[in-house]
């Protein structure tokens, strides 16, 4: 190849990869403090299961919402209520902080022999209004949680008396029920309120 021609070649393709990287740096919400952004959101898998009013739920009900996901149950004895105090306490500074959209509370029951719909209602309370508690039949929540990659386990113990352990993460649902990204590690209010808006601006 001609010396000229090869110049022209390498400042092209310099100019190319430049181009790439800072199209996949506008992609990717800057100053994050914990949250992992997925490179492709992932569409929430099928499944049927019930809120705490025992209306059916399926993914559509997470279109046009922003949803904090969490997976817990009601008769967890720490990391679920630290949890979802968290993520209330953070919904509060950011609706003070005039955030709109403001994300939706979301709790999966991994116990749904024991978490019924009433039972989902009076714990949901306790972190404010406008949250959203699921249960259902273990098959419905298995298809959820197999899709999403959330581990959970039954442990021994009688009937009424066991413990289930579960994945700590907390999921960002984005308004076209996608899995959008990532909160693990130890949750802090500071690290939503934020994450959550910068998430939020880069998908507008």
């Amino acid at each position: 190849m001609h010396p000229k021609n090869l110049l022209i070649a390498i400042v092209l393709a310099a100019a190319l990869a430049l181009g790439v990287f800072v199209a996949l740096r506008m992609q990717t919400p800057a100053e994050l403090h914990s949250a992992f952004v997925l490179p492709t959101p992932t569409p929430l898998p099928e499944f049927a299961l019930v809120n705490q009013q025992g209306e059916d739920v399926t993914s559509e009900t997470f279109q046009d919402h922003w949803s904090l996901v969490f997976f817990g149950f009601t008769h967890c004895p720490d990391i679920c209520p630290t949890t979802l105090q968290i993520l209330s306490a953070a919904r509060k500074t950011l609706a003070e902080n005039s955030q709109q959209p403001l994300p939706r509370i979301v709790l999966v029951s991994v116990d749904p022999e024991r978490d019924t719909p009433e039972l989902m209602a009076k714990y949901m309370a306790y972190f404010g209004d406008d949250n959203l508690g699921i249960t259902g039949s273990l098959d419905e929540l298995k298809k959820l949680t197999t899709g999403l990659g959330i581990f959970f386990a039954k442990q021994a113990g009688d009937a009424e008396n066991y413990a289930v352990d579960h994945s700590a993460a907390v999921l960002l649902v984005n308004p076209e029920a996608e899995f959008h990204a990532l909160f693990s590690g130890t949750h802090q209010v500071e690290t939503f309120v934020n994450d959550v808006p910068l998430i939020m601006d880069a998908y507008q």
